[in-house]
């Protein structure tokens, strides 16, 4: 997995917030700082001045002082303090993907590029996956889908397989969780399918409380989905395993306590049975009409 900095959604839940800026940004984990008085080497390495000791005596960030130019983490022995997201070349990233191809060469894995949203670095995605290609990888990507139609168009020339984000069919719903609307997203989708007809799309939606998580909102997509051939569908469950990367970022998570029902998952999760069942059905139909 290969995840690029930058994505232009704000999602209330997202998992990845250290992947939305497209800039590098420093993280402080501040259980792991030992203390001023037994160290403070990063407060006289910050040029800009945005390192101070808190009450408990341990590493604070100044987030509006600091420039990122991340001199502290070179002098902080422990590790609290350091960067998401570093700047590398396409054979940096090639290079630790075949390190990596003894372990998936068996199981037929391959490349896949995440993020943040990787189309946003789309010439620099598009390299990858193209180098990835010459040489034999298996490729994939996971989009949200609001990206440039001609940029998605050429990845996808050079993905297997993509993994495509419908989150909601309300515009209004969309943007007040997402920060953008859906219009954009829904058009690419019908695009990539009815030009390129042999690419292996799943559409996946994550179930977030508050946001889609009831039937409605799930049949709504699944039926808009029915249009188009060849389409797998899934959803997946809200967890909020990206917390502490909120706190190591100095923000708060949008969404705080929200818990998923789990009697509602169950009923979406038989909505999405459901609609695999019915294009398996259809499937066979034209199979044995064509």
């Amino acid at each position: 997995m290969v995840f690029l900095n930058g994505c232009p959604l704000r999602c209330k839940w997202c998992s990845n917030p250290e992947s939305q800026s497209l800039h590098p940004e420093l993280a402080l984990n501040v259980n792991k700082c030992i203390g001023v008085q037994q160290c403070g080497s990063c407060i006289q390495a910050c040029p800009a001045q945005a390192l101070a000791a808190r009450e408990d005596g341990r590493i604070g960030v100044k987030r509006g002082c600091c420039n990122a130019c991340f001199a502290c983490t070179a002098e902080c022995p422990c590790e609290a303090l350091h960067a998401f997201g570093s700047l590398r070349s396409v054979d940096d990233v090639m290079r630790a993907v075949e390190a990596d191809s003894v372990f998936f060469g068996r199981s037929g894995g391959g490349m896949t590029l995440s993020g943040g949203e990787p189309l946003l670095q789309g010439e620099f995605a598009i390299e990858l996956l193209r180098v990835a290609k010459q040489r034999k990888f298996d490729t994939a990507i996971e989009t949200c889908g609001y990206v440039d139609w001609e940029v998605l168009k050429r990845a996808a020339e050079h993905l297997n397989t993509i993994l495509f984000d419908i989150k909601c069919m309300d515009e209004a719903k969309h943007k007040e969780f997402t920060g953008v609307g859906n219009a954009l997203i829904l058009s690419n989708l019908q695009n990539l399918r009815w030009e390129l007809p042999r690419l292996a799309i799943t559409v996946r939606t994550p179930l977030i409380p508050g946001f889609n998580d009831s039937t409605e909102d799930i049949a709504r997509i699944t039926e808009w989905l029915r249009q188009l051939p060849d389409i797998a569908y899934e959803v997946l469950p809200y967890h909020r395993l990206g917390t502490p990367k909120y706190e190591y970022l100095g923000r708060d998570y949008p969404l705080g306590d929200a818990m998923l029902n789990a009697e509602t998952e169950k009923m979406v999760r038989e909505l999405v049975k459901q609609y695999a069942g019915d294009k398996s059905r259809a499937a066979t139909r034209q199979n044995h009409t064509s």
